[in-house]
Parts: structure tokens; sequence; C-alpha cells
């Protein structure tokens, strides 16, 4: 992983000083909360429903064991004992202090870490495969040129304070793990010719009015990705709203733009750009970056593991685990392990204190010091020895964390909703804890299989509901609040926004109506091979439709 030179050290260490004395002046009175407002957003803090809350920033989703233990330790001692993993991989405390936050924050910049650009109308953390560099079916290792952006864009003078909020996704895999189409914008890399490039994606996003995005260049080579990435956001910053939050994304702009004269404003000012100020990206620090992303040493092992095949005869339990957590690995005798946030009666994304040291020690004992927050608000050892697998498990049950249901109907994206939000309409954790209890029988979930089912308490959709298979919102009709289902939404290489099935529901009746859309899938598919998607597809959304709205 990157390591802080001097001068990221030093530059994140002025920044907490510098926001220690902002901290003092509003505790004192000196500055009020409107003063005060975008001064904290600018070190990612919040003001929700009962406490500030601080988001603190985890690059591409990438943690050492040492970063993971100071996360647990800010837990325990200036939180209620838990972080929340975010959408963005990210960690959100939800009951911090504020005259703890300079403390924290300089505890952070120990471990190299900090919460800048976490907020505010800004480019915010850069997020990727949480399989990358050990993914069997990716092209190469994303996680360099998500470093390479990362330092382009931080402090970049000119992209400081944007229409909007700016979020970039880089995978480098066919089947898109990372949700680039969801992006403002989506890059995936390619090869031509032998050159490294990027297929470029720009304007897709969810929110009040979703979109995918769509295709501005099918190769840009890796030396110009950067003058690029700078000719897109110059067309952005130039002609986005800033009179209307609500039309201020890029997906409003390329929408009413249009696909082709979006693109070709952006062609033109990247000629521009590189006829008298090309941003010199050279081939010897593109080098020096994926140094520090090579790959660890692996031993030489057998593809199969009888250590691990002996366990999963012997434990039904483990052989559960292994079939629903586990990713193919690009090395043989590896695999990646999810570690399901996902309890069910859990909050998706929390984890303890205790639970984040157990985490840390796992990764530092037996996958190489490497931990991965995904999008889908879990966390990966993304190179354990199948030899070791049993060990990890059982470590992970003692722990709570071995829930075996990765990506699978008890895994849902939730977002912390009314319980935290002062944005939110309704309620989105307990609809999430009471769907899980509907689907809680290990058997039955397995049978189901593959099924992303996405919760958001309001229209801003932090809970990624439009691309769900199933998504869930909540809103607020008159003081009482409902909940509208989507149906067939995904955010893969395939992405599209769910269709809305009908009127909204109440939150009793949630849990219900989406068994009899799980039954029905299970009555109308060809097999059990046959996902919920892939049947959704292609019988058609009315038998599903009509399952929500029948009567029990």
């Amino acid at each position: 992983m990157y390591r802080y030179d001097e001068f990221d050290a030093r530059i994140v260490k002025e920044r907490v000083d510098q926001f220690r004395g902002q901290v003092d002046r509003r505790l004192s009175g000196e500055i009020l909360e409107d003063e005060f407002k975008p001064l904290r957003l600018q070190n990612g803090v919040y003001l929700q429903l009962h406490a500030y809350m601080l988001r603190v920033a985890i690059p591409y989703g990438q943690l050492s064991s040492r970063q993971l233990r100071r996360l647990a330790v800010i837990a325990r001692d200036y939180d209620r004992g838990y972080g929340h993993f975010t959408t963005r991989q990210n960690i959100q405390f939800n009951w911090v202090g504020l005259k703890d936050i300079p403390d924290i924050l300089e505890s952070l910049a120990e471990v190299e870490m900090h919460a800048i650009q976490t907020s505010g109308n800004c480019i915010r953390n850069v997020t990727s495969d949480h399989f990358a560099g050990a993914a069997a079916d990716e092209l190469m290792d994303p996680r360099p040129w998500c470093e390479i952006i990362r330092q382009w864009s931080t402090f970049h003078p000119e992209f400081a304070f944007l229409p909007r909020k700016f979020k970039i996704a880089v995978t480098a895999a066919e089947h898109d793990r990372a949700a680039i189409r969801v992006h403002d914008i989506g890059l995936h890399i390619r090869e031509k010719d032998g050159v490294t490039g990027f297929e470029v994606l720009v304007g897709g996003g969810q929110g009040r009015t979703p979109h995918i995005a769509a295709l501005v260049n099918e190769f840009v080579p890796e030396t110009e990705i950067l003058d690029y990435l700078e000719a897109i956001m110059r067309v952005y910053n130039r002609h986005g709203r800033r009179d209307n939050k609500y039309k201020a994304r890029i997906k409003i702009l390329v929408a009413e733009l249009g696909h082709e004269e979006f693109t070709r404003q952006v062609n033109e000012e990247y000629a521009a750009q590189r006829s008298h100020e090309k941003i010199d990206l050279p081939g010897g620090e593109i080098e020096r970056v994926h140094a520090y992303f090579a790959p660890p040493e692996f031993a030489d092992k057998p593809a199969v593991s009888e250590g691990f095949e002996r366990a999963k005869a012997a434990d039904p339990a483990f052989a559960r685990w292994a079939d629903a957590n586990l990713h193919p690995h690009k090395v043989p005798g590896y695999a990646s392990v999810t570690i399901s946030l996902k309890p069910v009666g859990g909050v998706a994304g929390d984890a303890t204190d205790a639970q984040m040291m157990v985490a840390a020690h796992l990764a530092e004992t037996y996958a190489f010091d490497d931990i991965r927050v995904t999008h889908a608000q879990n966390l990966v050892l993304a190179h354990v020895a199948l030899d070791d697998l049993y060990d990890v498990y059982r470590e992970l049950d003692a722990a709570g964390l071995s829930t075996p249901n990765e990506s699978r109907i008890t895994d849902m994206i939730v977002c912390p909703g009314l319980d935290y939000c002062n944005l939110a309409n309704a309620r989105s954790i307990p609809v999430g804890q009471a769907i899980q209890e509907v689907f809680k029988d290990p058997d039955y979930e397995a049978d189901i299989g593959k099924l992303h089912i996405n919760i958001s308490g309001c229209i801003n959709a932090c809970g990624h509901h439009h691309v769900g298979h199933i998504g869930v919102l909540g809103v607020d009709k008159k003081g009482e609040e409902f909940y509208q289902i989507t149906l067939g939404g995904r955010a893969d290489e395939k992405a599209v926004v769910g269709d809305i099935a009908g009127p909204g529901l109440k939150a009793d009746d949630v849990p219900g109506a989406v068994k009899r859309i799980v039954d029905t899938y299970r009555d109308l598919r060809t097999s059990r091979e046959e996902r919920f998607i892939d049947a959704l597809e292609r019988i058609g959304h009315e038998p599903f439709k009509e399952a929500i709205y029948a009567a029990d």
C-alpha cells in the first residue's frame, strides 16, 4: 500500500493543527455554527441528528492492521465502541464530541490517515474493486491508478469548490465490482496494442435523478489520463449549476448538454490543455507508485488444499461459510475472504472495536497485513492461504464475524436513515433487520442465491436503492413512513436503474412483500443456477409486482 512521504506527513499535520484552532474558536463562541460549517466539512465533520459525525478517508478501501487497530482505539475511546463502514469504503464515527475531534485527527495522522475531502463539494475518496490485486479476473491491479488520481485531486485548487460533490471509481475486471457506471466518473482499465489505458464513463449517479454513466472515450492512454480527467472537471466546473443543488451534479450537465455535445466540449478542452499546459506524468512516476502495490511473496501451494477440504467435510458451518464468503484468487492455493458485517439483527456496516482488533490480527497473521473495505459495507482479507482458512474462520466465528451471506439476501446495503441522519425521511435500519429475520434460515438463504437488497432512508440514495436487485426507499407521507419498492436495478457491468413497482408500503408490510417477490422467483426460475436478477430480466417485472401487492 502507499506510504506517506515527508510532504504528505507535514500537510496532514498542518491541517490537524489548523482545525484544532478552528474548533477552539467554535467552542469559545468566537465563531458561530454557520461560520464553522464550511470549516468542519473540509475536515469530514458533519452535524447529524444527535451528535457530530466524523468521516475518515480510507483511500480505495485499503487498510493495514496498524490503521485498523487505530480505528478500533478511536471507536473505544472517543465513540460508543463501534465504527460504521460506508459505501465509499470509508468509516464513520457517529457519536464523537467536537472537542475530541482534533485529538482524533492527530491520532489518525500518526498512522497515515485523515478526513480530508470526505465531505464538501470536492473530489471525494476514489473507490475501487475490493478484490483489487487479488482477483483472478482483473487485467491488472487498479489501486496504483486510484492513488495517482488521489494525489492529483487532493487539494487541487481548481476543484476545491465544485458545483457539487464528485465521485470517481476505478476497476480493471470485466465483472464490475466497483459500480463505476453509477459514479460521476467511472474508469475501466483496458489494454490496446500493448498500451495500458482507460475506458472513460461520465455522468452516473443516484439520488433524486438517477443516471447511468455515458461512455465518453473508449481509450485514453495511461500517460494522458490526468489530462483527460482535468478536461472533464473543467467542463463541469465551468457549466455545472451552482444556483440549484438538485441540478448541480455532472449527471445533470451530461443529460442537458447531451452525451455528444458534452464529449465534444471535453475533447476540445483536452486538446487545448495538451497544447499549452499538459500534465507531466512520466513513466518513472507511474512505476514508482506501482511499486507500492507490489504483490506479496506468495508461497508455492497446490490449487487444492487437503486440510481445507477435510475441514469442510468435518464442519458443515465452515463449509457453508466457505461457499458464501470466499472469492477466487489469482494465485493457486489462496482465496480472498469477505468478513460480513451483516449479522442477522445487526446494523449493516457496523463493527465493534473488539471486532476491528480481531480483523487486524487476522490480516497481520494470515493475510499479508492487507484489509479492504467494500462498497457493500463489509471487510475483506484479500490474500489468505487455503490451508489457513479454517483457523481464520474459527477466530471470525468467535468474534461474531462469520455470517455466511456475502452477496446474498441478508447482505444488504443499508444507509443510517432516520436513526442518525438529519436528511432522512424514514428509518432504514429496522426495516433491513426485519427483512433479515424473514430470511435468517441459512439453507433458505443459500437456496435463494445471489440477490442484492439495498435500502435508503431518503431520495439521496446513500443506500444505493436505485441499483439494488430489490430496492427499498423510505418516503414521508404526511408524517408517516412508507417504503417504495424498486425492481431490477444493478450496479455491475450491466448497470441499470430499477423500476418503481407501485405505491409505497408501510414498514410492517415490507418483509412480507419481499418474501413474496423471492418466492415468486423460486417458483419461476429455470434452475437453482438462474440468479434472481437474470430470472427477473427473462420473465419481466409483472409477476413480481403482482406478488408485492398480493394479500398474505
